[in-house]
């Protein structure tokens, strides 16, 4: 077994000095709590069959706590992971900004079969987070499941519930056995769970609040997750506070890694059922339900609308007039990208910016099958077809379609080296990456 403690870079231990600055002048703790979380990739089981024997998987889990992991913003973290798969294994965090410690393959190297590692690190933001080790899927024998992050506010917001709602995709062999993604062949309709599960129920009494964390933990498929029947209001996007808004036909586009916070009111009918449908691009299938309960209503009547979420202190507006640019084209071969397994730190940045610019992407999809951009370290703004404006959101996840240029801006606020990922949103296709370099 190897042990491996990865302490915080000279420039991480200033960063934080900083911050601890900062709290103190606005009046905050001295110090942030130290919270502890360990982690343990290992073979699992999953019932996709019914009446069949269950499933072999791997997945992430958490010993600790052994339910849902939440932390809270402003938490110091230690973190260990203990591998116990045959392959090495490279968490990435969906959604945590600015922790260099955590970074794979550039701030730190993949934990080795048998191994473990212990890393401190911040939580800077709250939000919605997953913890993903499906970076080096080159190696990998079976599919694996990522694991969900609540990091929470300060101040939580009015409601009466939070659960999370992470749909997974599968698919089998003939005698099966569940296929690795990368790999061809399977059933022709995947499998899909939510929270493990093969359609479960979520209930709600009458005029009850329900926040859920909805994370689209899919291999490679971009899913629009469609509430029948039920008004939808997002509140949060990748984990970053957006302005509240009713998702259109009370659905939600969600690219592979993306996350978005809802609220359900109960306002339905007392023991009826509303479907919860999946649609993958190709049919949509019922994939869960809304049952509101016939016990007496929760409250006299239904809340009053929500305020935003608290800011994560992202700035407010951003420089695009003295913006450095760079054009990106994902997945193209010449333009530097290599699978992950075979990614080298010595290769060549996609593009280096000093720290407190603003940085323009032009991001570029040449080829026929939709793409999965994926940026570490920040989030970015989505802008508007002229650059004169942007989304209402942040996003560190973003589908582009076949031809298509998208072009999102962010503000260089953590130096360091950090990655970036693309994906077609094939079962077969391979995960490439490059890095960027904030100095």
């Amino acid at each position: 077994m190897t042990t491996r403690i990865i302490h915080p870079t000279r420039r991480a231990v200033l960063a934080g000095l900083g911050a601890s600055a900062a709290g103190l002048a606005l009046g905050g703790a001295a110090s942030p709590a130290m919270a502890s979380l360990t982690l343990q990739a290992r073979p699992a089981t999953l019932a996709l069959r019914p009446g069949q024997p269950a499933t072999p998987v791997w997945e992430l889990a958490a010993l600790n706590p052994a339910v849902d992991v939440r932390l809270k913003r402003g938490d110091r973290c230690e973190v260990s992971l203990r591998n116990d798969l045959p392959v090495p294994v490279a968490p990435v965090w969906y959604g945590l900004d600015g922790q260099s410690a955590a970074e794979p393959l550039l701030g730190r190297s993949a934990v080795t079969s048998g191994g473990t590692e212990t890393s401190i690190f911040s939580m800077p933001h709250a939000g919605t987070l997953m913890a993903d080790l499906r970076l080096l899927d080159d190696g990998m024998k079976q599919p694996v499941r990522p694991l969900p992050i609540i990091v929470q506010e300060a101040e939580p917001p009015v409601a009466d519930r939070d659960e999370l709602f992470l749909v997974e995709d599968w698919r089998l062999a003939a005698d099966g056995a569940a296929i690795v993604p990368g790999a061809t062949g399977g059933e022709i309709a995947p499998i899909f769970t939510v929270n493990g599960k093969i359609a479960p129920d979520f209930t709600l009494r009458a005029n009850e609040r329900l926040r859920l964390r909805v994370i689209n933990g899919c291999q490679r498929a971009v899913i629009a997750v469609k509430f029948d029947g039920v008004e939808v209001l997002v509140m949060a996007l990748d984990g970053q506070a957006a302005e509240p808004f009713t998702a259109r036909n009370g659905a939600l586009v969600l690219a592979p890694g993306s996350r978005a916070d809802v609220f359900l009111d109960g306002t339905a009918a007392p023991g009826s059922a509303t479907p919860i449908l999946l649609h993958d691009g190709k049919e949509a299938r019922p994939v869960a339900r809304v049952l509101t309960s016939a016990e007496p209503p929760l409250r006299a009547s239904r809340l009053a609308p929500p305020a935003p979420l608290p800011s994560n202190g992202l700035p407010a507006n951003l420089d695009l007039k003295g913006a450095l640019r760079f054009d990106v084209a994902l997945s193209a071969a010449e333009a530097g990208w290599s699978r992950s397994s075979s990614f080298a730190a010595s290769s060549a940045p996609a593009f280096r910016a000093k720290a407190g610019r603003t940085v323009v992407l032009a991001l570029k999809n040449p080829t026929a099958i939709a793409t999965v951009f994926h940026l570490h370290g920040h989030h970015f703004r989505l802008l508007d077809r002229f650059d004169d404006g942007w989304k209402p959101y942040w996003l560190d996840t973003l589908a582009i379609e076949p031809g298509q240029t998208q072009r999102i801006a962010f503000a260089t606020s953590a130096p360091g080296r950090w990655l970036i990922e693309s994906i077609a949103t094939d079962w077969a296709a391979p995960r490439l990456v490059r890095w960027y370099a904030v100095e």
